[in-house]
């Protein structure tokens, strides 16, 4: 099992993570003010995640690109926001060097990696999964589902992705992008309330 530390950034205190790896780090959503945090946190960065596309998640994309040299891996239907800033925060763009698609699998330093697509918060919305545990981003948190009111958003889109998730059968280890950590399990005891509350 990998070690892990987070730090909420921004004003929305959005979970930015460091995944250590044998073979370096993985920076997961590099929010707002993140990126000092995670460049005095890092020895051999590898890659950077993003779990969708809102600006509290990708605030930091470019300044790390620029100043670690390493790859950005977003999911694809989530790239226009990044490109674009279309809630007009004033982010710096930032292109990914990947372009992930829906449930995609690859390995990145010695590891698997899965890009599971959980559309609803976002088109791309997605929960990475890395050696039995999920970042689930805005898809999944303690006691909660993220917000499906927003432009891009969509209730329907939310519902399919609930459904998926509640077929997950390992008990993995769930670390969202706001608030504290879960489990598969004790996020699927809740799910039914959400589904009718779309």
């Amino acid at each position: 099992m990998f070690k892990t530390v987070s730090k909420p950034m921004g004003v929305l205190e959005t979970n930015c993570y460091i995944i250590w790896l044998p073979e370096g780090e993985i920076i997961i959503d590099p929010g707002m003010d993140a990126a000092e945090w995670v460049i005095e946190n890092v020895q051999n960065p590898i890659a950077i995640f993003n779990t969708h596309g809102h600006f509290d998640h990708v605030w930091s994309n470019c300044e790390l690109q620029t100043k670690l040299k390493i790859p950005l891996y977003t999911p694809k239907p989530d790239i226009f926001m990044l490109l674009n800033d279309p809630f007009g925060y004033g982010m710096d763009s930032s292109v990914p060097d990947f372009e992930v698609k829906e449930d995609e699998k690859f390995e990145i330093g010695g590891t698997e990696v899965e890009f599971l697509h959980f559309p609803g918060h976002t088109p791309g919305c997605s929960a990475i999964k890395i050696d039995g545990a999920l970042f689930s981003g805005d898809f999944i948190f303690k006691n909660s589902i993220g917000r499906t009111d927003f432009p891009y958003s969509s209730p329907k889109d939310m519902k399919k992705s609930i459904l998926k998730f509640l077929k997950i059968k390992e008990n993995l280890k769930i670390y969202p992008g706001h608030g504290e950590s879960t489990t598969v399990k004790a996020e699927q005891k809740s799910l039914p309330f959400w589904l009718n509350y779309l």
